[in-house]
């Protein structure tokens, strides 16, 4: 059995074979490597660990986000968001612009109605858009960027919206209208745990 949560040993982190009777993680190691050294990976991994190494607990999110995208070579961001955070994505876009050509693209862009599919409504009687993250994708995809950012996607979305871009996706906003996109929380939360069981 597998399971690496909770753990306070870090034997993996010093090096030094597991001692919490995991099944052998070690037979991971050797196929990762050869997966690593693909260029485009590699490239990756180099990026990321210096953005780890030289910027520890200095940048946040968003210097990450355009050291990585500065570090990678690319010129084009595209950002996914909900149409419930246009502002936070028109602040983001006008941050990023000063470096790199960005794109945004709102959930409701094509306004296909939710009734086409036969879907559940927020509220009955009245026409609601889908979410179109498979849209989203598209349009991104044929504008070509190299690097996409979710800003907010619903559940469910955020995943078809990874799943059909051509560009990596990295979140930087995740959903989570009750705990203010923060759903950590839920895991800090007394009342939280106790409502989970915990």
């Amino acid at each position: 059995m597998i399971d690496c949560a909770g753990c306070e040993q870090y034997d993996c982190y010093r090096g030094d074979p597991c001692t919490r009777g995991q099944d052998d993680l070690q037979a991971y190691a050797h196929p990762t490597k050869k997966i690593y050294e693909a260029p485009g990976n590699r490239k990756a991994l180099e990026v990321s660990t210096a953005i780890e190494g030289e910027h520890y607990m200095q940048w946040t999110r968003l210097e990450e986000v355009m050291g990585y995208a500065r570090g990678m070579g690319y010129k084009k961001i595209g950002i996914a968001h909900c149409v419930g955070l246009t502002r936070e994505a028109r602040v983001l876009k006008d941050i990023l612009e000063r470096a790199f050509k960005v794109h945004a693209i709102c959930c409701k862009f094509s306004g296909v109605d939710k009734q086409d599919f036969g879907l559940k409504q927020i509220e009955d009687g009245r026409y609601e858009a889908i979410c179109n993250s498979v849209g989203q994708a598209m349009v991104l995809n044929d504008l070509g960027t190299e690097l996409n950012l979710i800003v907010g996607l619903c559940i469910g979305h955020d995943i078809l919206f990874t799943q059909h871009s051509k560009a990596p996706v990295t979140t930087f906003i995740v959903k989570d209208r009750v705990l203010g996109h923060n759903p950590v929380a839920a895991l800090y939360s007394n009342y939280y745990k106790r409502r989970f069981g915990g």
